[in-house]
């Protein structure tokens, strides 16, 4: 499949899904939703689309006195590709709002692209790299999820205080997210003493892991994967079956429920794992319950939101009440959507949200561990929660900005 441009009325017929919304009248607001449906991160797009359309039925797919069509279009997880897709939505279909993209290294590619369409508003959906706002950030494109370094709030100091870890070795795909993860995780684990030996790089889509488990070091204390979607199944159950014994701490999207739900014999590799996210399953908050309760009722649904639908069902909400905020009145070229996007303040499932100077959440982060839930499955226990988590993990922002931009190398533990 290419990227493909289709209205939400369209789904049935070329995403094999019926998502049920009512014929939309004449003069509706057009939403582009931007995800990826191809390749090792379709499970993770899938479960996107299916939390920005929670987001659409809990308005009943109208606001601010006007209809909303929402036109899907798909990604490979590719910049090229989100930025094809970006295009098709805003200069063919005439998007005013676009939520996507997915993948890290699209959203620095679709952030890039906002500039030359000043007055469409671009809200990510579940993009991590923190580059996307921190550094050159577009004044049209919002973060209302949190992204790769705010994520791993907590798991460094845990990783090292708690379970006692002094060596640690890496191990990611080769791009802008995960090393938005490793960042987060070192600052603290390497400023609680901890070293990091060996960093190991993967291409998106390996399937055999084979040469880079036999080259992990044997003398570290755990390994931290930050891999996701079918690369996260492909390396947990290729490291359990080859007799791995060094204890994993976990990216988010490597413990994710789009990983957890996954078939296979992961189960006793993971219970037990220390990760972070901005999503965990066992959060009994009354707003993560009434999410569930309405996530559940999108077809394909999994047993419980994957951070991914978390994140788009977030997008999409800020895109919806901004435009209650404007009366559905974007202005001559949209400054009226700016307004109200910039200012927005909301609770999210996870706790509330607001923007920081760059347009970039600011919200809760979960320290968990992967635990066997109720009904079988695997499911993330909360550990404790960071309130309030900025992209800087609370450091002085000029401070953080010259440790320069996270990367293969950078940082370090020296």
């Amino acid at each position: 499949m290419t990227a493909t441009r289709r209205t939400i009325l369209a789904l049935g017929a070329s995403m094999a899904m019926a998502w049920p919304l009512t014929a939309l009248a004449s003069d509706p607001i057009r939403i582009g939703l931007l995800a990826t449906f191809e390749g090792a991160f379709t499970a993770l797009g899938e479960d996107g689309q299916r939390g920005a359309m929670a987001a659409l039925a809990e308005f009943g797919a109208e606001a601010g006195g006007r209809p909303i069509e929402v036109i899907v279009a798909s990604s490979t997880g590719a910049p090229d590709s989100a930025l094809l897709a970006a295009r098709r939505l805003v200069e063919q279909d005439g998007v005013s709002i676009l939520v996507g993209p997915l993948s890290g290294s699209e959203g620095l590619a679709v952030r890039d692209y906002a500039r030359e369409h000043p007055a469409v508003a671009f809200i990510n959906g579940s993009s991590g790299a923190q580059d996307t706002t921190l550094r050159n950030p577009a004044d049209n494109f919002y973060r209302f999820s949190t992204e790769g370094v705010q994520w791993m709030a907590g798991l460094g100091t845990y990783a090292y205080e708690e379970r006692g870890y002094r060596t640690v070795a890496i191990l990611g795909e080769d791009y802008s997210f995960p090393y938005s993860q490793v960042m987060g995780f070192m600052l603290e684990f390497c400023e609680a003493g901890g070293r990091v030996p060996a960093k190991f790089w993967v291409p998106i889509g390996t399937n055999d892991y084979s040469s880079v488990i036999a080259a992990l070091p044997e003398d570290v204390d755990a390994i931290f994967v930050s891999l996701g979607g079918a690369d996260a199944v492909n390396f947990l159950t290729q490291y359990q079956q080859s007799g791995g014994v060094a204890p994993l701490l976990a990216g988010s999207t490597t413990v994710d429920q789009t990983v957890l739900s996954a078939e296979g014999r992961l189960r006793t590799g993971l219970i037990g794992v220390a990760s972070a996210s901005p999503v965990a399953g066992t959060n009994d908050a009354p707003e993560w319950l009434e999410f569930v309760a309405a996530y559940r009722q999108q077809p394909g649904a999994l047993a419980a939101p994957s951070l991914f639908a978390h994140a788009y069902y977030i997008g999409m909400k800020a895109a919806l009440l901004a435009v209650e905020e404007t009366g559905g009145d974007f202005g001559d070229n949209g400054e009226n959507l700016h307004a109200a996007l910039a200012g927005l303040e909301f609770v999210t499932p996870t706790g509330p949200v607001r923007l920081d100077h760059n347009r970039q959440a600011i919200a809760d982060i979960f320290l968990t561990e992967i635990v066997e839930a109720e009904d079988g499955g695997l499911t993330s226990r909360i550990v404790r929660v960071t309130s309030g988590v900025n992209q800087t993990l609370g450091m002085d922002e000029a401070e953080f900005l010259a440790m320069g931009s996270p990367s293969r190398d950078n940082p370090s533990c020296e």
